[in-house]
C-alpha cells in the first residue's frame, strides 16, 4: 500500500478538467463535479458524505467516476477498494474508496476517464469548446 492519496489532491485535479464546475445538489457533504453541466464525478467521506458504515480509526473518501461498463468489472477485480458505483448506476459508475491502495497515476486516468465519457455523449459545439483545452 502506497500513502493515502489525499482527497484534495483528486479534488485539485477533478476542478482543473476544463469548463468543470462544482456543486451541492445533494447537501454539503456530497461534491459534484460536472462539465457543461453533467456529472462526471462525485466526492465525499465515506457513502455520499454520510461515512464508512464500519467504524475505523479515519474515514476514506469515497469517489463516483462514470467508466466503460466492460472496464469497470475489470477494475473491481483488480482493486478491492473500486466497488460497484454507490446510488449510481451500477453498470455505468464506479465507487473509488480514496484508501491509499490506487496508485495516483491510475486515479487521474480513471478521472480523465470519466471526463471523456461525460463529454462523449454532448452536442458537437459543446465538445468542441471543451476540446479545444487539450
Amino acid at each position: 500500500m502506497t500513502d493515502s492519496p489525499d482527497h484534495t489532491e483528486a479534488e485539485h485535479y477533478l476542478l482543473n478538467k476544463p469548463e468543470t464546475t462544482l456543486e451541492f445538489p445533494f447537501g454539503e457533504e456530497v461534491k459534484v463535479f460536472k462539465v457543461k453541466n453533467k456529472m462526471f464525478a462525485t466526492l465525499a467521506i465515506g457513502k455520499m458524505g454520510k461515512g464508512n458504515s464500519e467504524s475505523s480509526e479515519k474515514e476514506d473518501w469515497w469517489m463516483n467516476l462514470k467508466c466503460d461498463p466492460d472496464e469497470a468489472v475489470m477494475l473491481r477485480d483488480i482493486f478491492p477498494s473500486i466497488i460497484p458505483g454507490y446510488h449510481m448506476n451500477k453498470r455505468l459508475w464506479n465507487t473509488i474508496i480514496l484508501d491509499g491502495s490506487i496508485p495516483q497515476g491510475e486515479i487521474e486516468r480513471m478521472i480523465d476517464n470519466s471526463f471523456k465519457l461525460v463529454v462523449s455523449k454532448m452536442t458537437k459545439k459543446d465538445q468542441q469548446s471543451i476540446l479545444i483545452h487539450f
